[in-house]
């Protein structure tokens, strides 16, 4: 019986000590705001702007939609339905990361921020509404940016400083 006491004591005390409400803390995710004016992406992290990106964004006539949005769907190597393209093909137009959003009913599955093969098209309006970015920083950001995240997409003439900090992502 002391043994069994023993090591029932020892492998309680080995146990990571909980505090009360642990499981209550929530990591804060990254947020992003799309500027389709100025054809810039601003990630925010930790409660300020950590990094800045051009983008292309929606050409006129398929202009990407505004508001505020919701993080759906990540694929790495995206498989492009409209021309039957498998994801990693060098002709795939989404490039090497999908983060897909809720714009317009669409389940994240129609508009989403992912990379390109067309790495000269960025900083213009020249998609079908989605935000392209170059493969390198959608792989990046693709890390940072969660299911459950936010998008904010904008037409804009104020700073991400400003919008940022009336969209409560910043103080």
């Amino acid at each position: 019986m002391k043994w069994s006491f023993l090591c029932i004591f020892l492998v309680m005390s080995l146990q990571p000590l909980q505090m009360p409400g642990d499981t209550d803390w929530e990591v804060e995710k990254a947020s992003v705001i799309v500027n389709v004016r100025t054809n810039t992406l601003a990630l925010i992290e930790a409660n300020h702007i950590a990094e800045i990106h051009p983008v292309a964004t929606g050409k006129k006539g398929d202009e990407t939609p505004l508001g505020q949005f919701t993080v759906l769907v990540k694929v790495e190597q995206p498989y492009y339905r409209k021309k039957n393209i498998p994801g990693g093909d060098a002709r795939n137009p989404l490039g090497s990361r999908w983060i897909g959003f809720d714009a317009l009913g669409t389940a994240g599955r129609t508009y989403g921020l992912h990379g390109t093969n067309r790495p000269g098209s960025i900083g213009y309006s020249a998609s079908a509404g989605c935000i392209r970015l170059a493969n390198p920083t959608i792989e990046r950001l693709y890390q940072k940016i969660d299911i459950g995240s936010k998008i904010f997409i904008v037409n804009e003439h104020r700073s991400f400083q400003a919008i940022a900090k009336e969209a409560g992502l910043i103080n």
